[in-house]
């Protein structure tokens, strides 16, 4: 069963309540979630019941190892993750025979967070999960939580191999929320090709997030990236220290005591909260207007001039706390007059501790202290990666930033449920990003709004998942030709191939792992593969974490910008071979993107069809990328200060690509009409990949592409957008299956851009090897528009 209905719809108690009845009748429960905060929450909520049968414990990388052998022979509500399933519980099923023999019920809460080639691993984790209950006579039932998905039932089946039943409608009850679509205003920098900049995602959220704190308004800011949470919370601290410096003793004069709190004194226009204080509003939100006369620039942002018919009419909702004639009264944004009061300075100085960030890598301890907090409201502000986005319940929430789309529509409306999960209530804001999807997105919100939610892309079958985990299974238990149906129809010809290279033996029995090394290590489910690089601080030998080796060329390069726990690292050196990354403590003002190039050839076309006066394909690709710079910008502008190259051997990849092609029937026209092809084809293959993630659950990280007026494998101008993984995701099987509705909002994206000639808002690429070099903005929308003319 898949229960696939809104946040905070009542998902839990619908696996809670059975879950319950199994302890109860001597039988045991294995709850599975992708974080390990979800874990812990859900943990605490089940002790709150206080049901004496009912032994629930986490087991995952924060259960101390004298708790391990406890929780093994007692536990009977096991709460882990799938990393620990695949690791530990599965190739050691025989310390949890007595656990497994009375299973009756696995949860697989939050599923819609398997996606993608992570997505891929945990299905073919949970085959080897039934493998094993098979193997002890139980067949427990699956039921499965999921936010608001597209054929939900039809991506349970493919997750778990189960035929599904399904729970789509939500009649739970909700408060109303606003959805707020915010784009950060172009500045006077130039970036390449003297492009526009516009204010970064980041620094928006930073300053909305303060605004928000400071006006008791409890907040979480969803940002897509660790570093990125990290430098919100430090900015927005920031911001909230200069008003508390602003407003400490001496205090500003008050203003005279005959001054009605409706009248305004001299200077700007200053309503203040009215006589009768916060026992006259039903809603502690409701907000009061501060108006200027005359544009003013502020003093958060001082590159951003305020627009007077815009910005100059800023809504600061009333601490609830507030005296009957107001604490402060505002003189334009974040200037105040305070009365003299003491006890309220150092409440306001204390307002830049009420903000922290919350990501995966700091100590189990932190961040049970940092959701505890926030419950109780000692954290008012929490910039967070999406380790908050699954059900981790954080009620009593007002506002929710969401800085940069989040991928998929379904973490949309699952992140902006955060707020007013009490009942009431709520304002969530998109803070659009300097990338197509967010322009178009904030240009076209019928695109999100009255809209489906996404079907979840996963892949079990690419042979590159399937291969590692047959041999995990057969090292747990030998693979006999009775287990071959459970993973899948491409098992034999893999299986086949495992034993060509000696990773699996054959016997009249069956395969057999025969190797002294662990066959889960061949599996590295949220990465790429290859070893782990350790990041090490070189003047003390601390381990301050691990990069997947992949990733390593792109975020601890040499020259990198790497954030932890609130620091800020400068990588001196990546040495791939010994596995390091020795990195040392910096306080920069700028962050760095690594920028590569790359080559594909064609391997073999699946599918193929006309599209316009082109053709467009799908098939297998091999890539072979480089590394080859790296860009620094500066943190709040985004202005670009630099290009450093850098020396990294390449990487291939074999993958699987959606790419289109258009003779030079139809090109020349264009040519004749002076458009550089090259460029033309450029820009549309930045764009589309820009915009790939709106019809394939994927991020434009996910996701590469190549373009190239002459191509030597097909002989015309081709425009490829291959998946980022080996083997392949689904993303660009995805995009060949959309093509038509992909590249018209492609087009649509790059039309309705402000910028004359191209920006990162439409065209521009932040990872493009060739400095966005050529682009020709125009030339692509002509392009599009050939290719998307019905014949």
């Amino acid at each position: 069963m898949i229960i696939s209905t809104g946040t905070a719809s009542g998902k839990s108690l619908a696996y809670l309540t059975p879950a319950i009845a199994s302890c109860l009748d001597g039988g045991t429960v294995l709850y599975l979630t992708p974080t390990k905060a979800l874990a812990a929450d859900q943990l605490r909520g089940l002790r709150e019941l206080r049901i004496t049968q009912v032994r629930a414990a986490c087991f995952d990388g924060d259960t101390p190892f004298e708790e391990r052998t406890w929780v093994r022979q007692h536990a009977n509500y096991v709460l882990t993750n799938p990393d620990m399933l695949h690791r530990s519980i599965l190739p050691r099923h025989a310390q949890w025979s007595s656990f497994f023999r009375r299973l009756r019920l696995v949860v697989v809460d939050e599923c819609h967070g398997y996606r993608g080639v992570f997505g891929s691993h945990v299905a073919q984790i949970l085959r080897r999960l039934r493998r094993a209950c098979a193997r002890y006579n139980t067949h427990p039932t699956f039921l499965l939580a999921s936010a608001t998905a597209s054929e939900p039932g039809a991506f349970a089946m493919r997750l778990t191999g189960l035929e599904m039943d399904e729970v789509t409608v939500d009649a739970s009850p909700k408060g109303s929320t606003t959805i707020a679509l915010w784009e950060p205003p172009l500045t006077e920098l130039r970036g390449e090709g003297g492009a526009p900049v516009r204010r970064t995602a980041t620094a928006e959220a930073a300053d909305l997030l303060a605004d928000l704190v400071l006006a008791d308004v409890r907040t979480l800011a969803f940002v897509r990236s660790r570093r990125g949470a990290e430098t919100v919370a430090l900015s927005a601290r920031a911001k909230l220290a200069d008003v508390a410096f602003s407003i400490s003793p001496p205090f500003p004069t008050p203003r005279a005591a005959t001054s009605s709190p409706n009248t305004p004194s001299s200077g700007p226009s200053s309503p203040s909260a009215g006589p009768s204080g916060p026992s006259s509003r039903a809603n502690p939100l409701d907000p009061i207007t501060t108006t200027s006369p005359t544009p003013q620039t502020d003093p958060r942002t001082a590159d951003r001039p305020i627009d007077p018919a815009i910005d100059n009419t800023q809504q600061f909702p009333l601490h609830p706390s507030e005296p009957p004639n107001g604490p402060f009264t505002a003189h334009g944004p974040l200037t105040w007059a305070l009365p003299d009061d003491p006890s309220h300075a150092a409440e306001l100085a204390d307002l830049p501790n009420k903000i922290a960030a919350y990501r995966a890598g700091y100590l189990a301890e932190d961040r049970r202290l940092l959701e505890k907090a926030l419950r109780a409201g000692t954290i008012m502000g929490l910039a967070t990666t999406n380790a908050l986005e699954l059900g981790v319940d954080v009620s009593g929430l007002d506002a929710v930033l969401i800085a940069g789309w989040p991928g998929t529509r379904a973490s949309l409306w699952q992140q902006a449920g955060r707020a007013g999960r009490d009942g009431q209530d709520a304002l969530a804001v998109l803070i659009a990003r300097d990338d197509p999807l967010d322009t178009y997105l904030v240009h076209h919100p019928q695109a999100l709004f009255g809209q489906p939610v996404e079907a979840i892309v996963l892949d079990p079958d690419n042979p590159y998942v399937l291969g590692p985990h047959l041999c995990a299974a057969a090292a747990e238990i030998p693979l006999t030709e009775d287990d071959l149906p459970i993973f899948g129809t491409t098992t034999s010809k893999v299986l086949a191939d495992l034993v060509t290279q000696g990773l699996l033996r054959k016997r009249p029995a069956g395969w057999f792992w025969t190797r002294r090394e662990r066959a889960t290590d061949l599996a590295d489910i949220r990465g790429g593969g290859g070893a782990p690089i350790q990041v090490v601080e070189s003047s003390t030998g601390r381990l301050l974490g691990s990069v997947d080796e992949p990733s390593a060329h792109t975020t601890v390069h040499t020259g990198a910008i790497y954030l932890h726990q609130g620091e800020t690292f400068l990588v001196e050196l990546l040495d791939l071979e010994a596995g390091v990354a020795l990195v040392s403590s910096a306080n920069p003002d700028y962050t760095t993107f690594a920028r590569d190039i790359t080559d594909i050839s064609v391997l073999s076309t699946e599918r193929s069809h006309p599209l316009g006066p082109g053709t467009l394909h799908f098939g297998e690709v091999e890539v072979t990328r480089q590394v080859v710079s790296y860009l620094m910008r500066r943190l709040q502008s985004g202005e670009v200060l630099g290009d450093e190259p850098l020396e990294l051997p390449p990487r291939t990849l074999r993958t699987r690509a959606v790419w289109w092609t258009l003779p030079a029937s139809a090109v020349a026209p264009l040519a004749e009409a002076g458009i550089d092809l090259g460029g033309a084809a450029h820009a549309a293959e930045h764009a589309s990949i820009g915009l790939l993630p709106l019809f394939a659950t994927c991020d434009r990280w996910d996701i590469g592409g190549v373009s190239t007026e002459l191509h030597a494998d097909t002989g015309l101008l081709t425009v490829f957008v291959y998946d980022g993984h080996e083997g392949g995701a689904g993303f660009a099987e995805r995009g060949y299956a959309r093509a038509t509705d992909w590249l018209t909002a492609t087009r649509e994206a790059i039309m309705s851009c402000e910028c004359e000639r191209g920006c990162p808002s439409c065209i521009q690429s932040p990872k493009c090897g060739n400095g966005n070099e050529p682009l020709d903005k125009r030339g692509a929308i002509r392009l599009l528009n050939t290719l998307l003319t019905p014949q």
